[in-house]
């Protein structure tokens, strides 16, 4: 027993390992500015180059323990601590790391700074240091201006110098700003009255009310089928299940008299007197206890 637990909890935690491993397979580098001179200051009030990290899975990672580089050479670099609170990335979120060089001021602050004036190549590696995740060549850009994808996680990049609303610099913040829902604005066009969502929504209302109620219909025949069959089975009576075909279409005249007579038999048993005996009872107009040829004494006659 003891070894099957154990090869039990050895197979969960493999499943968890690899199911860790393949979450953070979704995580990218979504936007990075290498010389940041006046766009977006840290939480000690300078401008250091940063990098920006974005989780494109739908549901919550944890990015501690993985490695961020600017050194092919050094796969392992800069691993993420253990223990903040802060690496765990909810669902299609951002998360900031700033290249100052200056690791011992926090998590998110690297131990590495990256180079104006050349290209720079960024990389992210899970936590056994040699399965790469993500990485980029950073292009020569100009200052505030930040290199980033099209759309986040999205294949294609660009550069953003915030000349238009379409090239804002957008850290920690989607990269492609949606104003509309373009779902929504097709069937508001269709259904300007909305007439047709009330009709869809009452739909959808009514079939599952009518799914519930044979639903619960089934499952009362079922329930019902089970406790007679138990009953019965309780009772040592083997049930057979007669093919419907050879079930009669109504009772034959022998049933009908066997059942007549039962019930005569059942109706005129008291027409034995001489082995049943019956006790009527006597109901009276006035309580024999308060009677006063009870309470008074008579003399006697001579």
């Amino acid at each position: 027993m003891k070894r099957k637990l154990l090869m039990l909890v050895i197979a969960l935690t493999a499943c968890a390992a690899v199911g860790s491993a393949q979450s953070r397979r979704s995580l990218r580098i979504n936007e990075v500015m290498v010389q940041n001179d006046s766009n977006f200051i840290d939480d000690y009030g300078c401008y250091p180059a940063w990098i920006e990290l974005f989780n494109s899975n739908f549901a919550p990672l944890e990015i501690s323990s993985v490695f961020i580089t600017d050194d092919p050479g050094n796969p392992t670099k800069y691993p993420v601590p253990l223990g903040d609170v802060k690496t765990r990335v909810p669902k299609r979120q951002h998360v900031i790391f700033w290249a100052d060089g200056n690791e011992t001021r926090g998590t998110f602050h690297l131990n590495f700074k990256l180079k104006p004036g050349q290209e720079n190549y960024i990389a992210i590696y899970d936590a056994d240091g040699k399965t790469l995740i993500d990485e980029v060549t950073v292009p020569v850009i100009a200052p505030n201006t930040s290199y980033a994808r099209t759309e986040d996680g999205g294949d294609e990049w660009e550069v953003r110098d915030g000349s238009t609303s379409e090239l804002y610099v957008t850290p920690s913040s989607a990269n492609k700003i949606r104003g509309v829902n373009p779902k929504i604005q097709n069937f508001k066009d269709i259904d300007a009255n909305g007439f047709g969502m009330t009709v869809m929504a009452m739909a959808i209302v009514f079939s599952a009310l009518l799914t519930l109620c044979i639903c619960f219909y089934i499952i009362s025949k079922i329930g019902a089928s089970r406790n007679r069959s138990r009953k019965m089975e309780a009772q040592g009576m083997v049930v057979a299940e007669t093919p419907r075909e050879a079930r009669p279409s109504h009772d034959s005249g022998e049933e009908i008299a066997a059942i007549v007579a039962a019930l005569h038999q059942h109706l005129n048993v008291h027409d034995r007197e001489s082995t049943i005996l019956t006790i009527n009872k006597v109901k009276r107009a006035y309580s024999p206890w308060s009677s006063k040829i009870y309470s008074i004494r008579q003399m006697p006659r001579r």
